[in-house]
């Protein structure tokens, strides 16, 4: 993964001030309605953030076995608070397989090509056969007409601007948060880098089959700003 620790930690402080978790629910929606479809006993969410998906599923569908992992310590907290069964590792050290597994709201988007080829073949060997991988990317419409531009955000302890810009496939946000300490405030500066990629390179570089794709538009534009995907372990 290109974007280091620190850019993480930092994204991690600031996620509940850029309203993912009011748009979250219309994506979650298609996970769950999928996975009430098929039968299955363990669930692995890889970049599973701060477990708010973890947990809603669980919830609803009362999941034998559930498992997040994520490369942020701090999420990693956020989600055991939860009750999340969570652990701060990258997927290839993982030694166990999952019937399904999720990579939910942009996860693979943070992934250049060469790292998301190395990422999909480890989620084909991290599947039981016939096991799914469920995700959503961004579409090329939500790069260049949703998520550029500036954004400013604050409340009682912090003060967050974001300015984004998109080129040549590739998403660039630089993030700037002040929090307050007392009667000072610490600065903190971090780059979070996106790449564009297609469902064909999902299908390419997986050599899963491709089951189900469904255009999502959560923020209400006049198109699609998220695919979501399903491929199989044959």
């Amino acid at each position: 993964m290109d974007n280091s620790s620190n850019s993480l930690d930092l994204y991690a402080k600031v996620e509940d001030l850029l309203g993912v978790k009011e748009v979250s629910p219309r994506l979650y929606a298609h996970y769950l309605l999928l996975l009430q479809t098929i039968d299955f006993d363990t669930l692995l969410d890889v970049g599973c953030g701060s477990g708010n998906f973890l947990f809603k599923m669980q919830k609803a569908l009362k999941i034998p076995q559930v498992k997040g992992i994520d490369l942020s310590p701090i999420m990693v907290d956020k989600a055991i608070q939860l009750g999340i069964d969570a652990e701060s590792i990258d997927l290839c050290k993982l030694d166990t397989k999952y019937d399904v597994i999720t990579a939910v709201f942009d996860m693979l988007n943070y992934l250049n090509p060469k790292a998301l080829n190395s990422f999909l073949l480890s989620i084909k060997d991290h599947l039981n056969d016939g096991g799914v991988f469920l995700c959503d990317i961004n579409t090329l419409y939500g790069f260049e007409n949703v998520a550029v531009g500036s954004f400013i955000v604050d409340d009682d302890k912090r003060f967050l601007t974001v300015d984004s810009d998109y080129e040549n496939g590739e998403y660039i946000s630089e993030f700037t948060l002040f929090e307050r300490e007392n009667r000072c405030y610490n600065k903190s500066q971090e780059t979070i880098r996106q790449y564009y990629h297609t469902v064909d390179d999902l299908v390419r570089y997986s050599n899963l089959e491709l089951v189900i794709t469904n255009d999502i538009n959560l923020y209400e534009f006049d198109e699609a700003d998220k695919t979501f995907v399903v491929l199989k372990k044959i």
